[in-house]
């Protein structure tokens, strides 16, 4: 039985995973957290999931629930989740994290973490991005040059950050397919006069509107055909139940950072 603590319960997929979480019988939904001052703090977590009474009350200290768990779940912001991170790696408990929105300065930080815990680090926990990416990356290395690269992602209004992480890993998976420096070839706006676009270039556009859950389209532009390859969640319960997959894989895995493709088998 692997023990799961939630961060950020009462968010938009914090709610989701401990509403879930009692679909896997080999999971035990073990604390649940806030931050200070929250409606939520000292209340059963059932209440804001819709699951009834659970048992598990939330708290506003991680500190105060993580020897009860094997592994800390959280989709928070990037403070909360590095601070989360390293009272993890004190107590040396495996970690899920959904959070983006990371510098590079952060992922040299959480790679440094990882030496003593393991890690599931993903931009998106769904079954189908993941099949996707590892999808793209075989076409990319088919068409190479020959065809113009986009990639346009749109989420719901609320979103913090741009462009998604997970459009940001696509990116980054098709520039290492075609042997690009990403850094170098990503242009993520366009206005006036700016030429005729390069062939390097991978466009990266990001739509925010409404309560879109998220969408990812990449498109590869040819002479005379064009092939469009698209991902679209209808429910956050996708990325939710990806997750707590990750948890059930991560628990006494070897220190070190694993992603998705390293849960589902695809590498």
């Amino acid at each position: 039985m692997v023990r799961i603590i939630v961060t950020g319960v009462t968010g938009r997929m914090g709610s989701r995973i401990a509403a879930l979480a009692r679909e896997y019988p080999d999971l035990e939904f073990a604390g649940a957290v806030e931050r200070k001052g929250h409606e939520a703090v000292g209340k059963d977590i059932g209440r804001f999931a819709g699951t009834g009474e659970t048992g598990v009350k939330v708290t506003d200290k991680l500190e105060d629930v993580i020897d009860k768990g094997d592994v800390i779940i959280d989709f928070t912001s990037t403070g909360s989740t590095l601070q989360h991170l390293k009272i993890a790696a004190g107590h040396k408990k495996a970690m899920v994290i959904g959070t983006t929105g990371f510098s590079k300065e952060d992922i040299q930080s959480i790679g440094s973490l990882c030496n003593g815990m393991p890690v599931v680090l993903a931009p998106n926990m769904s079954v189908g991005v993941n099949l996707l990416l590892k999808i793209l990356q075989d076409v990319a290395k088919v068409l190479g040059d020959d065809y113009d690269i986009e990639i346009v992602e749109a989420h719901h209004r609320l979103k913090k950050d741009a462009p998604s992480g997970t459009a940001l890993k696509m990116a980054q998976v098709i520039a290492d397919a075609v042997n690009r420096n990403l850094d170098e070839v990503a242009v993520y706006a366009r206005k006036g006069l700016t030429g005729e676009r390069t062939k390097k270039e991978i466009g990266i556009q990001t739509v925010r509107a409404g309560d879109i859950v998220g969408e990812h389209t990449v498109l590869f532009g040819g002479l005379g055909e064009r092939i469009e390859i698209t991902h679209k969640a209808s429910s956050r319960d996708t990325f939710a139940r990806g997750a707590l997959k990750a948890a059930a894989w991560i628990a006494g895995k070897k220190p070190g950072l694993y992603d998705m493709q390293d849960v589902l088998g695809l590498k």
